[in-house]
């Protein structure tokens, strides 16, 4: 180039527009829109890959993530959908016919010098193969080779539906002598692994048809001839088990209470009586471990070896030669080399609702666990959305919904913003699902279950309580006000919007539950007038609270009562709880069984007539599973149930607010509405149920469901002095230990008597706490105002009574005679 001389820059050239993620493209229909949003990502990444076969382009390839260090084989055979194959999992699911490392493998190639003309002349090997294909349903394809003799491609035409297609579904059981006739012939015929396995499965299915249709013929009226269990089950229970092990692969939806543990176990024994089954693995909630083992003893007469322990120990135990051994979820990932060399034959999961978030670390680690027959167990399968019973069923039948993408197309409705706002047709995800899901509810099966009665009792909050829960309700109103305007929450705004939510409800129950000394509140003396009326008939109590501080309030009552109980809680090690389950049955002075949400799933607590909900949760399937644990197979009394709801406050607005989450599952399990509508994105529903909470205080006697009662309790009456020595129990027992994580100010405390030093520690203490408080506007206390106009604080401090008052000038007085005297000396 000559110098000086000026050169015309050449125009960049504009690269395609990327795919969005979020929403559909409207000129592109679904199917092309994924297989784009794979082609996409499959050529943005930087995979490692490696050339394993023989040829340069049309050969198979060794493809490596370097960040999850995942390695999938890739065969490539062209350029059009079903061409290709993976070994990842997207690939054996999506239904499109290409994946991300597919299209990674092809981008490079193609980059190649003669590459497109040998995808132009396309792919023929001497050699004949047989693929499994998956567009919208499985099927066997045999490709012929141009070396494929004329006898074997006669035997094709009898096998397939033509030359190069797919296997007729009636002839699945001639393949193996069609692929011992290629190797007879001496042609080289290559078979994937998944055909194998295809295949495999299809004959296991018709052989266990055709087993249980000799053995069982009636049904369930052959059960009681069959001698498989121990203990008799209903027939709804023996035609579970049938399902489950007809289908191999099965998921027990059965409303709560209905034992769907005897039906796994009842299951298990069909398949270890008649289908050579001898590994079974359990997994379930820690808490339930000890209790899978006793019913396996009970049912089948079978002993189960329960996992725990450290490393070692669990390394001994998986070596043992066990009919069964039973684990919870958290040792799923590190026991998973343990499991996988045990291979058990059958794995059955208790409270699969556990696995509705394939992201956990428990999810990812059941989804690596291979075996032939599988038995999920959840009274739950669908609590808030759709995806959670996708994550679930995928466990059982990855095949049986189609795609995440197709499903969630098909059935979720969408804003012009593409924000979901609603399911459609959630009728037909039901009928999908009927081969691999039995689901019976108690109307149905059980109508001699005796009766059940609701009640909701409103009481009165004290005045203490009042202002812990309007402070809080007023920086929820604050943060809602910001959502307004801005659609946008910072993590801090969530955090402390959470964080005042729990405060309101935590309030609700008693002022001890945020200050851990002082005891304001209705609801312990209302739990404590019910187990008396009940200690009077000879009957038990099931009492439900979120937080074991409630059960310290509750606690202090009965034993002032003389009434004896036990606390089950997340704190109570697994291998005691089977003990706090037998003494409430079996002892005769155990009249309540305090437990929080870690015993409201597979306890059976039957033997209690009543159950009483302190606090309601958010979730409605949540209180369906605290009820189940009374209202069950086996109670042969009536059972009454109490809903202890905060007049006036955040609890009366909760008890109208889910009837989504109800709906959404009734749609889909219970033949309900078709259609349901919600709100947005996860944050924008969640903002709106907060708004409708808190914009219904005090509207109980409009949202309580029909079949409820709703009695209204009368505040107490009592004076200042019979308030701070009697029923309320103001003094902090010596026992109580503060939950990690509530660090809250406190109101002035009642000290114990003939203690100043005591009462000037505990004036110290809140006087710490309210300096910290007044200076972080999102922190309530109630010694703090703040001036609307100025936004400054000032301390309120209420004045103790007299005896406190004249115990804190003693303190005081000591304390400067002794500082005095440190001076003189």
């Amino acid at each position: 180039m000559i110098q000086g001389q000026k050169t015309r820059s050449r125009p960049k050239r504009r690269g395609q527009p990327k795919i969005p993620h979020t929403h559909k493209p409207a000129d592109l229909t679904p199917v092309d829109w994924q297989r784009a949003l794979r082609r996409q990502f499959g050529r943005e990444q930087a995979f490692r890959w490696e050339n394993i076969g023989d040829e340069a382009i049309f050969s198979d390839f060794h493809v490596t993530n370097p960040e999850t260090r995942s390695r999938y084989r890739v065969t490539v055979r062209g350029l059009q959908p079903g061409d290709n194959h993976c070994s990842c999992p997207d690939f054996a699911t999506n239904e499109l016919g290409t994946c991300k490392h597919i299209e990674f493998v092809v981008g490079k190639l193609l980059k190649k010098r003669g590459a497109k003309a040998a995808f132009a002349r396309g792919y023929q090997p001497a050699f004949s193969e047989l693929v499994l294909h998956n567009d919208g349903h499985r099927f066997v394809r045999f490709r012929p080779g141009t070396a494929c003799p004329a006898p074997l491609a006669r035997a094709s035409a009898g096998l397939f539906e033509q030359p190069g297609g797919d296997l007729r579904p009636d002839r699945s059981g001639d393949l193996e002598s069609f692929i011992s006739a290629a190797a007879k012939a001496g042609h080289e015929l290559r078979v994937q692994d998944e055909v194998l396995d295809f295949v495999a499965g299809l004959r296991d299915a018709a052989y266990r048809a055709r087993t249980l249709d000799r053995l069982f013929p009636r049904g369930a009226a052959d059960w009681g001839r069959a001698r498989l269990t121990k203990l008799a089950l209903y027939p709804y229970q023996v035609e579970g088990a049938l399902f489950a092990v007809r289908a191999g692969r099965a998921l027990i939806g059965d409303e709560m209470g209905l034992g769907k543990t005897a039906q796994a176990i009842a299951a298990a024994e069909i398949l270890a009586r008649h289908f050579g089954v001898s590994r079974v693995l359990v997994i379930c909630p820690t808490s339930l471990k000890y209790q899978w083992q006793g019913e396996l003893l009970r049912f089948a007469g079978r002993k189960a070896r329960v996992i725990a322990g450290g490393r070692a120990l669990r390394q001994k135990d998986y070596a043992q030669d066990d009919f069964c051994k039973i684990t919870n979820y958290e040792k799923l990932d590190p026991d998973l080399d343990l499991i996988t060399g045990w291979a058990p034959e059958l794995v059955i999961v208790d409270e699969a609702q556990r696995i509705k978030n394939w992201n956990t670390i428990a999810a990812r680690a059941l989804k690596r666990i291979d075996s032939p027959y599988a038995v999920v167990l959840t009274g739950t399968p669908l609590e808030n959305k759709l995806e959670e019973l996708i994550s679930i069923v995928q466990y059982v039948d990855q095949h049986r919904l189609g795609p995440t993408w197709r499903l969630l197309h098909e059935h979720q409705v969408r804003d012009e913003a593409g924000r979901v706002i609603g399911y459609a047709g959630l009728d037909t995800i039901g009928k999908t699902l009927a081969p691999i899901m039995i689901r019976r509810r108690k109307a149905e099966v059980l109508r001699q279950l005796p009766g059940r009665t609701d009640s909701t009792i409103l009481v009165p909050m004290t005045e203490a309580q009042m202002r812990y829960h309007e402070d809080n309700a007023d920086i929820v109103a604050r943060i809602v006000q910001r959502w307004r305007k801005t659609r946008f929450l910072s993590d801090t705004d969530q955090r402390r919007l959470t964080c005042a939510l729990q405060n309101m409800r935590m309030a609700c129950n008693s002022t001890y539950l945020l200050d851990h000394e002082s005891d304001h509140g209705v609801k312990a003396d209302e739990v404590a007038a019910l187990v008396d009326d009940l200690a009077a008939q000879d009957a038990k109590a099931v009492i439900f609270s979120q937080w074991t501080r409630s059960h310290d309030i509750v606690i202090r009552r009965l034993e002032a009562r003389g009434l004896g109980y036990v606390s089950f809680h997340g704190g109570v090690p697994s291998e005691k709880r089977p003990a706090l389950v037998q003494r409430f049955a079996e002892d005769a002075d155990c009249r309540v069984f305090l437990s929080t949400d870690a015993g409201s799933t597979g306890l059976n607590l039957q033997h209690a007539t009543t159950l009483i909900n302190m606090d309601l949760p958010w979730n409605p399937a949540i209180l369906e599973q605290r009820i189940a644990r009374i209202h069950r197979m086996g109670q042969k009394r009536p059972v009454r149930i109490v809903n202890l709801v905060a007049k006036g406050t955040i609890e009366e607005g909760m008890l109208g607010v889910l009837a989504f989450k109800r709906s959404l599952s009734a749609g889909i399990l219970d033949g309900g509405a078709g259609e349901v509508s919600l709100g947005g994105s996860r944050l924008n529903r969640f903002m709106k149920d907060v708004e409708n909470v808190t914009g219904r205080m005090g509207e109980a006697a409009e949202v309580a469901p029909a079949e409820e009662r709703v009695l209204e309790v009368a505040a107490p009456v009592a004076d200042a002095k019979s308030r701070r020595a009697g029923i309320a129990g103001d003094a902090r027992p010596s026992s109580a230990k503060p939950d990690k994580g509530d660090a809250r100010p406190s109101p002035v405390a009642t000290p114990a008597p003939n203690d100043p030093w005591a009462a000037l520690a505990g004036l110290g203490r809140q006087l710490l706490g309210a300096f910290a408080a007044a200076h972080d506007d999102d922190v309530a206390h109630p010694w703090v105002e703040r001036d609307a106009a100025s936004g400054r604080s000032s301390l309120k401090i209420p004045l103790p009574p007299a005896e406190t008052a004249r115990e804190l000038a003693t303190a005081l007085a000591r304390l400067a005679d002794m500082l005095q005297g440190r001076e003189r000396l």
